[in-house]
């Protein structure tokens, strides 16, 4: 096991850091970790701590284990992480012959010939590439899987919703009357006004505000998320960024190059605290102190993405998330974690925000964005669940 002193003390300073990192070694083993078990694990080696070696096993299996044909990889890739084993072996299976069948989109070409006869063990599977990247988990994404979905990224419009405007428009009927537009129709007919113009107030979207976690326990969806925020500074106006870790760091001016990859290495290069801790209090009061009190955030949608695990005293969060409510026309926090089966938001900063929150919805997924735009424009209304 590697050395059990500094092993604590990494824990202590961020007590993901650990599970995560295990949790990447066993999925090269094979193993499928919901992303909701690593707060348990995380939990229960806070328990038990790193010293012992037994301790350390059986916190891992009994969290991050469900079905008993999975020890065996467990124990591979219990040994490999924390004793310095060998990686896994490739296992050679004998391939099952697979035909996929593509639906064709033009009418005019003959339909696929009657289905010939095939061995007794071949599958015959139906493929749609886009609506399992809509459901991939953002964990389990690869990079052919962004570079696939950048489109489809690309292609979420966020609406927020509208606010009365102190700017006059052209309208049919109104209190305000156009003496400009009724002198010009004036003209037309002799110098006589026959029909009146008016004016009425206008509206406007009101602005959108979006601060990422981009700690340690996030590295598995910053990237995705970052991508989304990127998607709404290049597709509309009125939209600002902000980077939350152990300080906030502004982001609008780098996400707003059209280049995804151009725009994610310069917010890279911006912040100088990536997949480190997390302090949402403190960066909640940063901006509520020099941006959103003093105008930013009135009357705006504030998406909060983060999962709620905070290294900060969850009174302050508890307080600046009340600041930000107050003066907010909405305020929308977004947990990836929500979609994990049994999950509950007991971390102490989850706990302490959910009540400042006029929805709680889960961001895991393409799918889960598209819903979190609707939530955003106001059509899919949602209230907090506490469970």
């Amino acid at each position: 096991m590697p050395d059990a002193p500094a092993a604590g003390r990494t824990a202590l300073e961020d007590p993901l850091r650990l599970p995560v990192a295990f949790a990447h070694v066993l999925r090269r083993w094979g193993l499928t970790i919901p992303v909701g078990r690593l707060p348990l694990y995380a939990e229960a080696l806070g328990v038990t701590g790193v010293a012992s070696r037994q301790a350390v096993y059986w916190a891992g299996r009994a969290t991050l284990v469900s079905r008993a044909e999975d020890i065996r990889a467990y124990d591979g890739a219990f040994h490999q992480f924390w004793e310095g084993g060998p990686p896994p072996t490739p296992r050679l299976t004998v391939p099952t012959p697979v035909v996929i069948e593509l639906p064709t989109t033009d009418p005019d070409k003959p339909g696929p010939d009657p289905a010939p006869e095939r061995p007794d063990k071949t599958e015959v599977v139906r493929y749609s590439a886009v609506e399992t990247l809509r459901q991939k988990d953002f964990a389990a994404y690869t990079a052919e899987d962004f570079d696939a979905a950048r489109r489809l990224m690309a292609a979420l419009r966020l609406r927020p919703p509208t606010r009365p405007s102190r700017r006059l428009r052209s309208a049919r009927a109104g209190r305000h009357p156009d003496l400009r537009r009724t002198v010009r129709r004036a003209l037309r007919t002799g110098g006589e006004a026959v029909s009146l113009a008016w004016r009425a107030p206008g509206s406007q979207p009101r602005r959108l505000v979006l601060l990422c976690d981009i700690s340690g326990s996030m590295e598995a969806y910053s990237r995705a998320l970052l991508r989304f925020a990127h998607a709404a500074v290049v597709g509309r106006s009125r939209v600002e960024v902000f980077a939350l870790g152990t300080r906030l760091s502004r982001l609008t001016r780098q996400l707003s190059s059209r280049d995804p990859d151009t725009a994610l290495a310069a917010a890279a290069r911006a912040v100088p605290d990536w997949s480190g801790g997390t302090r949402l209090g403190e960066g909640l009061r940063t901006f509520n102190d020099r941006w959103g009190v003093r105008g930013m955030a009135r009357g705006a949608v504030v998406v909060i993405l983060s999962d709620g695990w905070d290294r900060g005293d969850p009174a302050e969060l508890s307080e600046q998330m009340g600041r930000l409510h107050r003066v907010a026309h909405r305020v929308i926090w977004v947990n990836p974690l929500k979609a994990a089966p049994g999950y509950a938001p007991l971390a102490r900063g989850m706990a302490a925000a959910l009540p400042w929150v006029d929805a709680f919805v889960e961001g895991h997924s393409l799918d889960a964005l598209q819903h979190l735009s609707e939530v955003i424009s106001g059509l899919d209304e949602e209230r907090p669940a506490v469970a």
